[in-house]
């Protein structure tokens, strides 16, 4: 698909790999992410536009690279999102901050909207929507669809993992929308989980996955 970007860079892979073991702890998995989040976050800005502004290097004036145009937004879809977040924000510790709470329904799968909040003059800002798992694509999909009414300049949806379902069903309601991922799996399961997948993000990275 145009809109997919497969991000995979071997030292994202390597600690991916770690991320799926059912052994690695709670603190590993959230340091890992961490990790790929400011990987990621290299890869998703390549594009961003550029302009020059005038400085003084200890030798010389020069007309010196600088990002064009506002600052980024990276909007967490919750809870989950928060896990790439702060990874990202340590890589653009300038970029505005936004949420949009998500939750599914366990009966229908669909998205159920319950919290929403973003900076202010978004029309002029790049958009950078995380969340870790693209598995049956409603929640990215509601986001997407609920961020569009406010116009950013533009979008781009990041993951770690996806799953072919959740991509074929993002890329049909947002053709527009660029996705970037650490790797895309198998299938989804009969509970809508990616397959062979990591398990639950937000519970691995929060530590409130319950007991076997």
């Amino acid at each position: 698909m145009d809109n997919l970007n497969v991000i995979n860079h071997p030292l994202i892979q390597h600690k991916l790999t770690i991320m799926r073991k059912k052994e690695t702890s709670t603190g590993k998995f959230r340091t890992l992410l961490h990790e790929i989040s400011m990987l990621l976050a290299y890869e998703v800005t390549r594009d961003l536009p550029l302009t020059t502004t005038q400085i003084e290097t200890p030798l010389k004036p020069m007309a010196a690279p600088t990002l064009a145009g506002r600052k980024i937004v990276l909007v967490s879809i919750l809870r989950a999102g928060n896990g790439i977040l702060d990874g990202m924000l340590q890589l653009i510790p300038s970029a505005r901050v936004g949420h949009i709470g998500l939750y599914r329904d366990p009966k229908t799968l669909q998205a159920v909207e319950y919290y929403f909040k973003l900076p202010q003059h978004i029309e002029d800002r790049d958009m950078i929507v995380v969340d870790p798992m693209l598995a049956t694509g409603h929640s990215a999909i509601a986001a997407v669809s609920r961020l569009k009414e406010v116009k950013p300049r533009s979008i781009k949806f990041v993951c770690l993992l996806a799953a072919p379902e959740g991509i074929a069903a993002f890329s049909k309601a947002h053709p527009d929308v660029a996705i970037y991922t650490a790797a895309v799996d198998e299938k989804l399961n009969d509970h809508g989980y990616i397959v062979p997948g990591l398990g639950d993000a937000g519970d691995r990275i929060f530590g409130t996955q319950l007991e076997d």
